[in-house]
């Protein structure tokens, strides 16, 4: 089985390797027209962007942490969603790469419980303060409660450039007693029931472990199916009214997923003794693979495509699951936000945000094809504090300053709910991007919506697999269906020039350590600026305005329009 954390290359020096190409290529730009019936409403867009995480949980709380916290809360107030490994890590809350810990419990010499719930709520109360509600893993298992063979190692020492292999150590261990991992779980939910009230708990997503068909597990998958059991009886058990369910599989899981499908519906229950196990939603991760070839970055959209519709066909085989909210718990281009390397030198510029735009309106595509009821596609990206800058992990800020990647949420969080019928002559079939990828002719897409309060926002992507230079689209942008003339429209980039701290860090020489004045300009230049957009009115309804999207950039129109 194919890691989702395989190590794909040690980290290189940043500004070298890590300066994907942004400058456009000579060729005349690619004439582009998308249509837009603003009458003509053709369902729902489910905020399924809304969902983010990381390894290391303690990062939320330190200083660059807690600043992107808050600016990811700031998307959709009140709707945001947060997933951590490693809160229930024994330690001393330090961070490091793909850890972290709470100490949340430890036991007295002679093997009673000692419950901690400082650091945990912290992590929490950071998010809470943000407006962000926990997608709540329950993992991994505190040093105390492992029932890992003696002189096996409890904290890891992996870092970059290690094999991953070392990551796997005392904490991916069943527990040695079920009842006092139950027991856990159940102080710990009914303790964040006291602290954040019954309704703001009863919002959460609560999910046990993290790809134990992986290397996140060490047992067989019944033990783990037993773990699970305990768990959500544990939860249940202080807070009946809890949405539970999981298990965040590598990829689509299969015989492992096959068998928690089949035991959470019809199996017997480990800790109850009952048929089935409460399962209010399902998740699994799905992930690209980029490639370094012939001196570029070449990502592979069609492989993530791919493994969310084998989930989709995992979810679907149950009848009495197929409707449940599904969460793809993690979904990223590839497997590893902390291995740096070749194949990973997109995630500073415009190939990580256009690559994100163009594979979230696949997935929706694909929901609505599969007929899955698609709750949620989880990024698996924060922050790595005080690292280098732009020093090539995935992640959504450096050193505290936003990537051109955070700056596509916030152009998602301006879509409206209800979409529009659009369509693009340069937008490649999903079929086509599934099987093939985007290696030929590049990908100019759109999704078109109405806001709640009656505007028209429509985003454009112009997206290639091949991280080269490459001729811009000079799109014709046509709207029908108007009552009256549109008062107003505003233009948002986000491209080599625009909402790119990258650029601009490199046209400083990219500086080491940035001084106060390049920190504020580094801030300015990640910033989206609003622009206007001249619109043409014709008659019947109708309007028109061009624009050119340059190659691996995205952009968002919005009209003042009925």
């Amino acid at each position: 089985m194919r890691p989702y954390c395989h190590l794909l290359a040690p980290l290189l020096l940043a500004g070298t390797l890590f300066a994907p190409a942004d400058a456009q290529g000579a060729a005349a730009p690619r004439p582009v027209r998308i249509t837009v019936d603003t009458a003509r409403t053709e369902g729902k867009l489910p905020r399924i962007w809304r969902f983010f995480g990381a390894d290391e949980p303690n990062y939320a709380t330190m200083k660059d942490g807690t600043k992107l916290i808050a600016e990811l809360g700031k998307l959709k107030r009140g709707d945001i969603y947060f997933r951590a490994h490693n809160l229930l890590n024994t330690g001393d809350g330090t961070a490091a790469f793909k850890w972290g810990s709470t100490d949340i419990y430890n036991e007295t010499p002679d093997g009673k419980p000692i419950y901690n719930w400082t650091n945990v709520d912290r992590i929490i109360d950071t998010y809470r303060a943000a407006g962000i509600h926990p997608y709540l893993q329950i993992g991994f298992m505190p040093e105390a409660m492992s029932s890992a063979p003696a002189g096996t190692p409890y904290r890891h020492d992996w870092r970059p450039g290690f094999d991953y292999k070392r990551i796997m150590s005392g904490w991916a261990y069943p527990p040695k007693d079920y009842d006092k991992w139950r027991e856990l779980v159940f102080q710990w939910t009914r303790h964040n029931v006291e602290r954040y009230g019954r309704a703001e708990v009863e919002r959460w997503y609560f999910e046990i472990w993290n790809e134990a068909n992986g290397w996140y597990w060490k047992a067989s998958h019944d033990e783990f199916y037993k773990m699970h059991d305990y768990a959500v009886d544990g939860i249940r058990r202080a807070l009946p009214t809890a949405r539970v369910g999981g298990p965040d599989a590598a990829g689509a899981g299969g015989a492992f997923m096959d068998g928690f499908l089949k035991h959470v519906t019809s199996g017997r229950n480990y800790a109850t003794g009952q048929v089935g196990t409460p399962t209010d939603f399902l998740a699994f991760h799905a992930k690209g693979r980029p490639t370094f070839v012939d001196g570029h970055v070449r990502m592979g959209i069609a492989q993530q495509l791919k493994e969310a519709n084998d989930g989709f066909t995992k979810t679907l085989s149950i009848p009495a699951l197929a409707t449940k909210p599904v969460v793809i718990g993690e979904s990223d281009p590839e497997g590893c936000a902390a291995c740096p390397g070749p194949a990973n030198a997109y995630r500073n510029g415009t190939m990580y945000s256009s690559y994100t735009a163009a594979s979230f309106a696949r997935m929706w595509e694909l929901a609505a094809r599969r007929k899955v009821n698609l709750d949620g596609a989880l990024t698996w990206a924060f922050e790595f504090e005080d690292q280098p800058w732009f020093a090539g992990y995935r992640q959504l800020s450096s050193n505290g300053v936003d990537l051109p990647v955070l700056n596509v949420f916030r152009l998602f969080a301006q879509l409206g709910d209800d979409r529009l019928a659009a369509t693009s002559d340069a937008q490649l079939p999903l079929d086509t991007v599934m099987s093939e990828g985007v290696r030929g002719a590049a990908d100019v897409g759109t999704i078109a919506t109405r806001t709640a309060d009656g505007k028209v926002a429509v985003l454009v992507w112009h997206y290639h697999d091949d991280d080269v230079p490459g001729a811009s689209a000079a799109v014709t942008l046509a709207f029908g269906g108007l009552k009256g003339r549109p008062a107003r429209a505003t233009l948002w980039r986000v491209d080599g020039d625009n909402a790119n701290a990258f650029t601009a860090w490199k046209k400083m020489g990219s500086p080491i350590a940035p001084d106060d004045a390049q920190y504020l300009q580094l801030e300015k230049a990640s910033m989206m600026q609003p622009q206007p957009l001249v619109l043409t009115g014709g008659k019947g309804g109708t309007a028109t305005t061009t624009l050119d999207v340059p190659r691996q950039g995205i952009a968002l129109v919005v009209i003042d329009a009925k």
